[in-house]
């Protein structure tokens, strides 16, 4: 019974997320001729999150937090801004606090909004913020890609106008996985803060230690920098995220939130808070990583599916170099989560799991070509 249920709340969170397709790109499909048998549990890989997580650490510090739940978190507000400073090289005024990175995109989004203009991005990019972004008034003007699925950076700087008031930089990118070096990094930032608030999103930076940008917050007072729990942390579903900016940037974005650094929880904060001590689980899930996307880039390899080598927990290929649909075929084999972020194209992003995980996908698509 307990194995049923799952499978039927494994059913209702498909259900949602395919509710989601303005938002992160289009949906699971819907597959007919394949119905998910009780016989096996599925395979979730659809939201690049980190199957190891949370550490052991964290896991035992949210179990205790939880007695004192009944407590606002002001003063545990506090000591993580201060720890996650000590990270970053920042102090407590350059940071704010929110409910996973994705509400803060939101908030700058709102800042940038009181001056009527338009946000650049990529396309594709992580687009959660895109929907609210337009009903606050700011179009979205999207950038294609260059031919090696990286951020067009030369293109974006070239469509910045006096109507720009925000760019969107995913970097590494969701869903290609693509990232860009240092210097070409360091020489848009300087470019693009002439004219605009510049909104870095560094969710993957820790998975390949790509370079962050942080370390230009003092240089540059409209650059804000977003960094997120839910990754290599594998704390997704806790919900805990933070904002890098000049104090006073921080202050305005702190005025337009009802209670300024109170999205995440007492629990979900001494997770955190754990977790960036746990420095051996952070350094198992990044080996792992790599085990488990060498797993299936070799796979795609011998099958000559064209892929983007990735710095992130996910990657991103061309479905159409396979014989069959790759998304309705995982499925059947209740492997979930391949889809398309392209219009009209066959290009897909599939999570990486854990090596076992990954494994049986690469033994699923080879079996079925």
């Amino acid at each position: 019974m307990q194995r049923r249920q799952l499978i039927k709340n494994a059913a209702f969170t498909m259900l949602s997320f395919s509710m989601a397709r303005d938002l992160l790109g289009s949906p699971l499909p819907k597959v007919t001729s394949y119905p998910i048998h009780e016989s096996a549990l599925p395979i979730i890989l659809r939201a690049n999150e980190n199957p190891h997580g949370p550490s052991p650490l964290a896991r035992a510090a949210m179990q205790e937090a939880i007695a004192i739940s009944n407590r606002y978190q002001w003063d545990m507000n506090g000591v993580l801004k201060e720890r996650i400073g000590a990270l970053t090289n920042h102090s407590s005024a350059h940071i704010t606090l929110g409910a996973g990175s994705s509400e803060l995109l939101g908030l700058v989004c709102l800042w940038a909004s009181y001056q009527k203009g338009h946000v650049l991005a990529s396309e594709p990019t992580f687009k959660l913020w895109m929907p609210a972004a337009r009903k606050m008034g700011l179009a979205t003007k999207l950038i294609p890609l260059t031919s090696t699925k990286h951020n067009d950076l030369q293109q974006i700087l070239s469509s910045i106008t006096t109507e720009t008031r925000l760019v969107y930089l995913c970097n590494p990118n969701n869903p290609t996985g693509t990232a860009h070096d240092k210097q070409t990094l360091e020489t848009f930032i300087e470019q693009a803060c002439k004219s605009c608030v510049v909104l870095v999103d560094e969710a993957y930076t820790d998975y390949y230690d790509s370079p962050s940008v942080a370390h230009l917050i003092n240089r540059y007072p409209n650059l804000v920098i977003a960094k997120t729990f839910s990754k290599v942390y594998g704390m997704a579903g806790a919900r805990v995220g933070y904002l890098l900016a000049q104090p006073a940037l921080i202050k305005s974005l702190n005025e337009l939130q009802a209670w300024a650094n109170a999205g995440p929880s007492a629990v979900s904060m001494r997770g955190a808070l754990a977790a960036m001590d746990d420095v051996a689980f952070v350094t198992f899930c990044k080996a792992e990583n790599h085990k488990a996307k060498e797993i299936f880039c070799n796979g795609l390899t011998d099958l000559k599916i064209p892929f983007i080598p990735s710095v992130t927990s996910f990657v991103y290929f061309d479905g159409a170099a396979y014989s069959k649909s790759v998304p309705n075929f995982l499925q059947s084999h209740q492997i979930l989560g391949a889809r398309s972020f392209e219009e009209n194209r066959s290009w897909l992003r599939l999570s990486v799991g854990t090596t076992e995980e990954m494994k049986r996908v690469v033994e699923v698509l080879q079996a079925g070509r």
